[in-house]
């Protein structure tokens, strides 16, 4: 059964989910703003939870992304917002469902101190993945919300350019899709895929696809 399920405020204003785990979704609005409501609702019960408004951020920041889910590690759903200041410097928040508050990570790498661009990251077993630009070099940024580690991985050579890229977890590896080089066989197309094993690349067999069929990645299954 399909239910059409509306704002928990009743709100008309657009709306995104920012992440999904064990039942509960996060939204808030469509461009995020510092001062954006944040709601962990569950739909089944028609509850939901506003996070409390944060005093480590003001009008100087502008939120970059915004990500939820639930990390086993500590077993607790967390929130991972990425900011920038107005003078470019990077900032990180993280949000406990079970404490109900946010923490600002002090301790900030210095590659992480870069040209900020919004491109949709992803969430998994605990850890937020970012895309970053840094000039020429093109890397996905991990943050794990219950260490609080920071790691980096430069994104294979033929990954150049954000256009026709997107990050999803496959067979629980974090995987890169990038539909942009032309396929060999005659009208068709192709994606090309990686995984990260041992914080390294593997290139997979390529999503091969009858060209006037495909209009975006939607999700992976089995084959």
């Amino acid at each position: 059964q399909c239910l059409k399920l509306g704002h928990p405020l009743g709100s008309t204003e657009h709306y995104v989910i920012y992440g999904s785990s064990n039942g509960l979704v996060c939204i808030s609005d469509e461009i995020l703003n510092f001062d954006s409501p944040i709601h962990i609702w569950n739909p089944s019960v028609r509850k939901f939870r506003t996070t409390p408004t944060s005093t480590n951020i003001n009008t100087k920041f502008s939120i970059v992304s915004l990500q939820f889910g639930f990390h086993p590690g500590v077993n607790d759903c967390k929130a991972v917002r990425v900011m920038r200041t107005n003078k470019g410097a990077v900032a990180i928040e993280v949000y406990s469902l079970r404490t109900d508050s946010w923490k600002m990570i002090e301790a900030i790498p210095p590659w992480l101190k870069c040209t900020w661009k919004h491109h949709k990251g992803t969430f998994f077993n605990g850890v937020a993945y970012n895309f970053i630009e840094k000039g020429p070099i093109f890397s996905v940024m991990s943050f794990d919300s219950g260490s609080e580690e920071f790691e980096e991985f430069i994104a294979p050579d033929a990954i150049f350019r954000p256009m026709e890229l997107c990050m999803d977890v496959y067979k629980e590896q974090l995987c890169l899709l990038l539909d942009f080089y032309p396929c060999e066989e005659e009208d068709m197309d192709k994606v090309d895929f990686w995984v990260l094993q041992e914080n390294r690349w593997k290139q997979l067999c390529p999503f091969v696809y009858p060209s006037d069929y495909y209009d975006g990645a939607i999700g992976i299954s089995i084959d």
